[in-house]
């Protein structure tokens, strides 16, 4: 249900709406060369910053620093995923009624940012058992704003970008953003991480991050103009519309599916944490290698994401999602059986390309199915179904790391990306092809 903004009066008439309608496109097209740079360079900043935090090698190999626990490292992981399950619907269902976003996009994204600050904060002034304790605290309030985060800059993003454009949009700024964070990845890793830089290098490289990310927020909130819809939902309480999910994933089939396919995806991220740790049992890792194989992973999504997002943009995402899962596969397998480094560089590649194209294709195809006003709820479902599996995952997988070894949980992702891929074939059409 939608009311006119003014919340006061009965619906407007079909004709009000469709100027309503227009002034709407109008304003997104008047706007549109600002918005696209402001989108564009929060992107390619933050991106950067995020992905040192979340790429499987720093974040993983530090924990197991300064635990040696393969259970802790899963239990981190696990952890900033709990973060992200509930705040994504919270955060849906407290935006759909607003008329402007940017606030709380703001907020939202300055509390994500200081929640990396106190991780590099922990590893300076923390030790032992406290030190431990306090990074995965941080890692839980990462997640938590992280989730809501999602919400609000995506609802953001599908109001002042056109949906022709948004491929290319976050092509070019991953692209871009993988660039500067593959070569920041190698510099940490061999100079900061190895050369133990300010007494802990992996601390400094998180105030790198936290440098960055605020950067691109910065300039995003100077930069962007954002319109007014042309209808919104009417306010409710979050209970009730806690209630309306069951109907709105019932109401499209395809989207439902879609759901299945995000939550066996990302389910196979089981193993992400473990990659680089299966490596170090291979071959000698010092922060000269963790710094390169960084490169690689992050290294990908600058060679990858021009191809995704023009791709995405001429023939829908369904064929993004198709092909990166099943490059996730192909890389997963070069990893489990092939040793030598060169191997291992180009299936850390793989893996940074598949896993950006996951990330391009499932964000950007959940703004295509249903309506406008509902986005901020399936936005939200989305990020929850993700963050419930994702969470369990990371934990499942440091017990049975430890109890029965890495490639016991290579082969359960494996067959979480083989069943995501099958379900994908059959039941998930292109909601654009649907639209046209």
């Amino acid at each position: 249900m939608t009311e006119p903004l003014d919340g006061d009066v009965a619906p407007a008439p079909e004709a009000d709406l469709q100027q309503r309608e227009a002034e709407y496109a109008a304003f997104v097209n008047d706007n549109l060369r600002g918005n696209y740079i402001g989108n564009f360079v929060h992107g390619m900043l933050g991106m950067t910053g995020f992905r040192l935090i979340n790429a499987p090698t720093f974040m993983p190999a530090y924990l197991h620093l300064i635990s040696g626990s393969n259970t802790i490292v899963g239990l981190g992981l696990a952890l900033q995923q709990v973060g992200g399950i509930v705040s994504p619907l919270v955060a849906g269902a407290k935006m759909e009624h607003r008329t402007k976003i940017m606030p709380s996009a703001i907020v939202l994204g300055s509390l994500g940012r200081l929640a990396i600050l106190g991780m590099a904060l922990a590893g300076w002034f923390l030790s032992g058992s406290a030190q431990v304790v306090t990074l995965l605290l941080f890692l839980f309030l990462f997640g938590v704003f992280m989730g809501a985060q999602r919400v609000a800059f995506t609802l953001l993003m599908s109001k002042v970008i056109p949906l022709h454009l948004r491929g290319r949009l976050q092509a070019w700024r991953n692209a871009v953003g993988g660039l500067i964070a593959a070569v920041l990845a190698y510099a940490s890793g061999k100079y900061l991480i190895e050369a133990n830089v300010l007494n802990n290098g992996y601390s400094t490289t998180f105030v790198l991050a936290f440098l960055l990310t605020s950067a691109g927020l910065w300039f995003l909130q100077a930069q962007i103009r954002e319109p007014t819809p042309p209808t919104i939902r009417t306010a409710a309480r979050l209970r009730d519309r806690m209630k309306d999910i069951p109907g709105l994933i019932a109401a499209d089939p395809a989207y439902r599916w879609f759901l299945v396919v995000q939550m066996l995806a990302t389910s196979a991220r089981i193993a992400t944490p473990f990659y680089i740790l299966h490596v170090g049992q291979t071959m000698h890792l010092d922060g000269s290698t963790l710094g390169l194989l960084s490169l690689a992973f992050l290294g990908a999504d600058t060679v990858s994401n021009i191809a995704w997002g023009y791709l995405g943009d001429r023939s829908g995402f369904r064929i993004v999602l198709l092909l990166s899962i099943g490059g996730w596969i192909a890389a997963t397998v070069a990893l489990m059986t092939l040793a030598n480094p060169v191997a291992v560089f180009f299936a850390f590649f793989g893996l940074g390309a598949a896993q950006a194209g996951y990330m391009m294709a499932s964000q950007t195809m959940i703004l295509e199915f249903g309506h406008r006003d509902d986005l901020p709820m399936r936005i939200g479902i989305s990020a929850t179904a993700e963050g419930v599996t994702a969470t369990l995952g990371p934990l499942i997988g440091g017990a049975v790391a430890d109890l029965m070894g890495y490639s016991v949980v290579f082969g359960a992702s494996l067959g979480l990306l083989g069943a995501a891929l099958l379900t994908m074939l059959i039941a998930v059409h292109d909601p654009r092809r649907k639209a046209s």
